[in-house]
């Protein structure tokens, strides 16, 4: 899975903030914010990444069960897919 183009990642006033770009402003009506780990998650997803190599990550670098991680990762995807902002 990958970030769709036309969607870049910014810090606005200390929060991350996903921010439309181009033709996105049209199709997209709001603002996300994302939360630290959120932000790591979306850097990674800049590039194609499997659910495991997200896995991997986000347990090397904060600490983290696989368990735990594997959960909440699956969240952030699913967010993520319901505002049709990843491949």
């Amino acid at each position: 899975m990958k970030v769709k183009s036309g969607f870049m990642l910014r810090e606005i006033a200390g929060q991350a903030v996903v921010v439309p770009l181009g033709e996105r402003v049209v199709e997209f009506n709001g603002i996300i914010t994302l939360s630290e780990s959120g932000a790591f998650l979306w850097n990674k997803m800049e590039e194609e990444v499997s659910e495991n190599e997200l896995v991997e990550h986000i347990t090397g670098e904060y600490d983290i069960d696989p368990e735990t991680a594997r959960k909440d990762i699956r969240e952030f995807i699913d967010s993520m897919r319901f505002r049709d902002l990843i491949d």
